[in-house]
């Protein structure tokens, strides 16, 4: 698979596909990282989910933006963030979960932005519309995918969650009665140490209520995304790509 640096609106980003030359992609998808990753975290799931899916190989493109905040003055130098995250909630200190799931994290309007800009200038780019255009994230980069897939004027072909939690729950909640019908994977480890998988049922039933239909794949495991989760999400993406 070929692997390319660029920029896509405001954000950097490593671009992955094997469609042939002078061919266009069927389907993007746009997968951004978690708080404190490299930018480059993800990339290795593209050849992944082709391997499980050989079929998204020549049809899919894959993107993985980097996140806009550098965490190098916390001493990681190539470390990201779409947002900055409560101090109790980065040491797992006295998190109070029903506080940070109505907050607006500091930067998530920011980092939306960002995000936005790249879908506009990857849609321009392949002819896709947004509804070819499928997004997800691991972590943070979960809470900054559902944030814009609730909020694009098109909604998007899926949304993959993967260990992310709640956030902005009245807007989301909101938000979420006029995305009825779109199709939702989203992962959680029930030892999730990180962000609470109670936290994550409840982002499904606040999905669930609005008419999204869920695929809810929890696993005994932390903060990671677990091989039956990739198996999952290959096919979910599959779905996505043949379902017009």
């Amino acid at each position: 698979m070929r692997r390319v640096s660029t920029r896509l609106g405001e954000l950097d980003c490593q671009v992955v596909d094997a469609v042939p030359e002078g061919a266009s992609p069927e389907l993007a998808v746009v997968l951004c990282h978690g708080f404190g990753a490299p930018a480059t975290d993800l990339v290795p799931l593209a050849m992944e989910l082709v391997d499980l899916k050989p079929e998204l190989g020549p049809k899919v493109r894959f993107v993985f933006p980097a996140a806009p905040i550098s965490l190098s003055a916390l001493g990681m130098p190539h470390a990201r963030a779409w947002f900055n995250l409560p101090q109790e909630v980065l040491m797992g200190q006295e998190r109070d979960w029903d506080k940070f799931a109505g907050s607006t994290p500091d930067g998530l309007v920011q980092a939306r932005r960002g995000l936005m800009s790249l879908l506009s200038a990857l849609s321009a780019a392949t002819k896709l519309p947004y509804g070819r255009i499928a997004l997800g994230g691991f972590s943070q980069g979960g809470m900054i995918t559902t944030d814009v897939a609730l909020r694009l004027e098109e909604a998007p072909a899926g949304l993959c969650i993967l260990s992310g939690t709640l956030i902005s729950q009245d807007e989301w909640k909101q938000r979420s009665a006029k995305r009825t019908g779109l199709p939702v994977l989203q992962s959680h480890g029930r030892f999730d140490t990180v962000l609470a998988y109670g936290q994550a049922e409840r982002l499904r039933d606040l999905l669930t209520d609005a008419g999204l239909p869920v695929e809810f794949i929890p696993f005994n495991g932390p903060h990671t995304i677990a091989p039956e989760v990739l198996e999952r999400m290959a096919e979910f993406l599959h779905k996505r790509l043949v379902n017009r």
